[in-house]
């Protein structure tokens, strides 16, 4: 060989050895109804969260991040495949019951880093179908371990005792709760003392994966079964905060954090790990007491005003990031996938996705390459649309946790019902949206109504009875 083509050859093969041994880790931290100002980084007081503190200080904090749906499966999905939930068919909460799940077609996260040889995880609550052929192993994942729906769903009752009645629908729908290691049923859920250990279980957990795989590019998701009800505390954080068993749930999540914090700075590679830390939709609030705080955001879960689905979230990345930034720009969960896939320069999925990369939102720039989003709920119902700092209420029924009495100690409250027709918010003078006005600008408002046509068009809406074009289906078992 030329020496010159030999020296070439040389050089590019150091550089591309050199460039997979500098793609960062990557984490992303999951919370399970928290709410927008749950953290003391967002507004809390009550208890501190020391190592979300941190995170904050070291990264940059996102005072508008979306959450892709404001339910759990549905969240969940549009983390993980960069896609609107409702375009791949994912609603709602899938239950035991569900026949459905996240389709082997659509790409995710952990898939993308695979063709990058990333060693990948995910430990913690899984919610995209129970059934085998949806489990994480066969969506990217090398290891999985966790629950795989919503630890509510199991046969105990609100005080934690287990159902008697073979007439109580929990005891007819709910079996056991199972924690799931790869494919096989390792353990179950079956008291509120078993659940006060599940967040350190998933810690020991994530630990352990690090150390494991700290010579290797990683991606690890974890997330987490807490503060979702019923919330449980170890005793290691029972009554350590002021706000009674919810803050000891959260003072334990920061706990965790500082965990996974701890090992990475152990293994030297804090500095090359983005860390991305948020919620998949905001609190609970007819459980009261056992449930999180939207900082003055209307709403909660299961709404599509702010509180339901604006979240906390940071995202630290010593390498690139500056400390202690703050982006009020806009940016959704769904963002993630596109955003990780240019840091690692890998391949987005061949078919439609509805993420964009925030990238450049990292590096410094102001900029938003995001300046609309589409807010859907239930079974693929378009109920409100955003764009810029302008957002469109659009009608449909709602529940609603405003002049109702919530539950207390992990029972939960009625909800009231809500008739909304349209309405509109400025959301940069009014994020409470609580000031409709609609009668002063009917151009916005039109050129809102136009972009939902668009969304209708693309994903259809329910609501007005329209199919989108280009909307895939669900995975199925019969």
């Amino acid at each position: 060989m030329n020496k010159y083509l030999l020296f070439l050859f040389l050089v590019t093969f150091n550089y591309q050895n050199s460039y997979s041994q500098e793609d960062p880790n990557i984490v992303i931290i999951l919370l399970d109804d928290m709410g927008y100002g749950d953290i003391e980084s967002f507004g809390a007081i009550n208890y501190s969260t020391p190592n979300i503190n941190r995170l904050a200080d070291d990264g940059m904090l996102f005072t508008n991040f979306y959450s892709a749906q404001a339910v759990c499966s549905a969240s969940r999905a549009g983390l993980l495949t960069g896609t609107y939930p409702n375009r791949i068919g994912i609603h709602g909460a899938l239950s035991p019951r569900s026949k459905t799940g996240l389709h082997s077609k659509e790409k995710t996260i952990a898939e993308v880093l695979k063709e990058k040889n990333y060693k990948t995880a995910v430990i913690g609550k899984w919610h995209l179908g129970h059934q085998k052929k949806f489990l994480p192993l066969n969506h990217g994942f090398d290891y999985y371990y966790g629950i795989p729906y919503s630890n509510d769903m199991w046969p105990v009752d609100f005080d934690g005792n287990p159902i008697t009645d073979p007439n109580n629908y929990k005891k007819k729908a709910y079996p056991e709760l199972p924690i799931i290691e790869n494919y096989d049923k390792v353990a179950e859920v079956r008291t509120l003392d078993d659940q006060a250990e599940i967040t350190t279980d998933y810690t020991e957990k994530s630990v352990d994966f690090i150390n494991k795989n700290a010579e290797n590019p990683f991606f690890l998701y974890v997330p987490h079964s807490m503060p979702h009800v019923p919330i449980a505390a170890s005793n290691k954080f029972k009554g350590k905060s002021s706000q009674g068993l919810y803050g000891d749930v959260i003072m334990e999540l920061d706990w965790s954090l500082g965990q996974i914090i701890k090992t990475l700075e152990e293994n030297n590679i804090l500095e090359n790990t983005i860390i991305i830390f948020t919620s998949d939709n905001g609190p609970w609030l007819n459980f009261g007491n056992h449930a999180g705080n939207t900082a003055g955001l209307r709403e909660g879960k299961g709404t599509v005003f702010e509180g339901g689905q604006r979240v906390p979230t940071i995202i630290s990345w010593p390498r690139v990031i500056k400390k202690s930034t703050i982006s009020n720009s806009l940016a959704a969960s769904i963002d993630i996938l596109p955003t990780v896939t240019e840091i690692v320069n890998g391949k987005l999925p061949k078919h439609k996705i509805d993420g964009v990369s925030i990238l450049s939102i990292l590096k410094g720039e102001t900029t938003s390459p995001r300046d609309h989003f589409f807010y859907y709920y239930k079974t693929n119902r378009l109920e409100a649309v955003r764009k810029d700092h302008w957002k469109l209420i659009l009608p449909h029924n709602s529940r609603s946790y405003e002049n109702v009495l919530p539950g207390m100690d992990g029972h939960g409250g009625k909800y009231a019902r809500l008739t909304l027709d349209y309405s509109l918010y400025n959301l940069r003078r009014d994020p409470g949206e609580r000031y409709n006005v609609i009668e002063k600008y009917p151009e916005i408002t039109q050129s809102l109504k136009d972009l939902a046509e668009i969304a209708r068009d693309d994903m259809g809406d329910n609501a007005t009875g329209r199919k989108g074009k280009n909307t895939r289906e669900p995975g199925r078992v019969n």
